[in-house]
């Protein structure tokens, strides 16, 4: 496994298995997410990486390992705390609330920490949110409702977010905003671990990429290496 800057993960984790029943999802994964750093995980469909996220957010079924985040013992941690250490979730399926607008959405989550953005703040970083701030969820596009579920996680005042598949299925010109928001929220110093099929998206953004198969954690390196890395990529992702 790739080595990381010196000092302590913000995100670590150590062997983590984890289950959906009696189905062995995840075996011995382990990863280290530095403060300020943006790390993306790759495989194949079925490979693991939406389950390690759901494991790292207490989503799981059955898990074990350890996981600590700012060297805060997580596995103890009730699901309905988790947040409240700093660490937020943007599923694939994105979670709008259809029946309210974008500023109702905005406004649900509650303040976890210190720092969360305003909604001015979020709609000088979203421009198509605040031109849609009054329309409800129903009449919006799949961008706007990633934009949406990304911008909801901004106002919690997290520091670490997990994005799966922030791209799925988004006109490129959707892809670029989103891309440029994730790179203004590493300037402001946001710790970003994604799910990504995408890599001329995800080479923008990461840091290093960890590589994934059945369950497993094959590899890590830095996005530097990711061009010599391509003939691997397409042996175990397909790509």
């Amino acid at each position: 496994m790739a080595e990381v800057n010196g000092g302590e993960p913000l995100l670590k984790v150590r062997g983590l298995d984890g289950w959906y029943g009696e189905s062995h999802v995840l075996h011995g994964v382990s990863l280290d997410l530095m403060e300020g750093e943006t790390i993306t995980l790759v495989g194949r469909n079925g490979a693991g990486k939406t389950s390690t996220l759901r494991a790292i957010m207490n989503l799981l079924p059955r898990r074990e390992g350890e996981i600590h985040i700012d060297g805060r013992d997580m596995m103890k941690v009730p699901v309905h705390r988790t947040a409240h250490s700093g660490i937020g979730y943007v599923p694939e399926e994105r979670g709008i609330f259809a029946s309210l607008s974008v500023s109702e959405n905005l406004m649900l989550p509650p303040k976890v920490a210190e720092g969360g953005m305003s909604v001015e703040e979020i709609f000088e970083l979203f421009p198509n949110l605040a031109e849609r701030r009054n329309s409800p969820g129903t009449k919006l596009s799949g961008g706007e409702q990633q934009m949406l579920a990304i911008a909801r996680i901004l106002r919690t005042g997290v520091r670490i977010i997990l994005l799966d598949e922030p791209t799925e299925g988004l006109a490129p010109v959707i892809i670029q905003r989103i891309g440029d928001v994730l790179i203004e929220l590493k300037k402001k110093g946001m710790t970003l671990l994604l799910v990504e099929q995408n890599f001329r998206f995800a080479r923008k953004v990461a840091d290093r990429f960890y590589l994934m198969e059945d369950g497993h954690i094959l590899e890590s390196f830095p996005t530097s290496q990711l061009d010599a890395k391509m003939g691997r990529l397409h042996e175990v992702v397909g790509v």
